[in-house]
């Protein structure tokens, strides 16, 4: 197999495609290994690859992909982006799962230079400037961390981001409307073999919906919740997130039906609150993880609790915050009690996991 470049750019050194083929080039890290192996993997023609999943949604564990299924969502990216031969893509989430995976094979498919830092919650910080990025992929405390640093300015200078892994603060996609760097948000996991929607958060074609990429067919099921139809997969697959359909290629999204809480017989969907919630929160001064959740209530069945990470909150700061609430939300939707977490338990891509945090809150009670 031939490749455009003839080398890679990673952790600020140049290994040669050949060095990684056969073996030469030492890994500096678990990372860089992992990067290796993939790629070597990857040029030698390999068919079948076994990913684990993050288990962000249910309990981790390992699918095959094929190599035609992942070349056919590189394609679908391609088009959907308008990604071209290269351009330089930035590869800074963890190769060991799909959305790190990904990027490698969208530059393979592509033929767009790569270049690859350790993940970190700035990796702007670890690339010199003289190297331009076209596209690349974050979650979202790496987009956090990049805003309120002096790396900011550089995203005048990339062409587009692509956001997975969890929903952003509408403080911040309106901080985006500042710049030319087209940002999108994506949905999807690692059983559709990364995004099958993308949902563009600034500039003229910027949309409160997911768009299916080219292929994509979409419906719900009798819960709501929303079903995928594509070429490149086996299967239909059904999801357990309730969308509002707007249309078989686009869709608003609502929330987990597998996290939604009954309480006093109303069924509310935590994350329909949580988009609101972040605005609350950060209009108070708080600037950390959260969640919403409920905990076992014998009157209510389940009481709606708001979750925090970090240190306590003193009883001034929670009678603010829960004023503040009471602004914003109905009475039935008002979390009942707050509660703080030194730290969060989370999945193995730095993603909350609801189930073991909500089970630890209850085994200490």
């Amino acid at each position: 197999m031939t490749y455009p470049f003839s080398t890679i750019w990673i952790n600020g050194r140049d290994i040669s495609i050949e060095a990684i083929r056969n073996e030469t080039a030492l890994p500096a890290s678990d990372f860089e290994r992992a990067t290796f192996t993939f790629i070597r993997e990857w040029l030698s023609d390999q068919t079948i690859f076994e990913i684990q999943t993050s288990g962000s949604t249910g309990t981790p564990k390992k699918i095959i992909l094929t190599r035609e299924q992942m070349l056919a969502s590189a394609h679908m990216t391609e088009q959907a982006l308008a990604l071209k031969p290269g351009y330089t893509a930035l590869v800074c989430l963890h190769t060991q799962y799909i959305a790190g995976r990904m990027m490698l094979v969208r530059c393979f498919a592509t033929g767009m230079r790569i270049v690859v830092t350790e993940p970190a919650a700035n990796p702007l910080a670890n690339i010199p400037d003289s190297i331009a990025i076209d596209f690349t992929a974050w979650v979202p405390y790496q987009l956090y961390a990049i805003l309120s640093s002096p790396e900011a300015a550089r995203l005048n200078s990339i062409g587009c981001v692509i956001i997975g892994g969890a929903p952003l603060n509408q403080e911040i996609i309106h901080e985006l409307q500042a710049y030319s760097c087209i940002f999108y948000a994506t949905y999807g996991m690692t059983e559709t073999i990364s995004h099958i929607a993308l949902q563009t958060l600034n500039g003229i074609n910027a949309s409160s919906v997911f768009r299916a990429l080219p292929g994509i067919a979409l419906a719900i099921d009798e819960r709501g919740c929303l079903t995928i139809d594509a070429h490149h997969l086996p299967e239909k697959i059904v999801t357990n997130d309730l969308v509002e359909l707007k249309d078989n290629h686009a869709f608003l999204w609502l929330g987990r039906w597998d996290n939604v809480i009954n309480s006093g017989g109303i069924k509310i969907i935590p994350e329909h609150l949580e988009s609101r919630m972040m605005n609350t929160l950060y209009e108070c001064g708080i600037l950390r993880p959260f969640f919403i959740a409920s905990v076992p209530d014998k009157k209510l069945g389940e009481k709606i609790t708001l979750l925090l990470e970090g240190e306590a909150l003193d009883e001034e700061k929670k009678y603010i915050i829960h004023q503040k609430i009471k602004q914003t939300f109905s009475s039935y939707e008002t979390p009942k009690d707050i509660i703080t977490l030194p730290k969060f338990l989370y999945t193995n891509t730095d993603k909350i996991d609801r189930r073991k945090t909500i089970e630890m809150i209850t085994k200490r009670s």
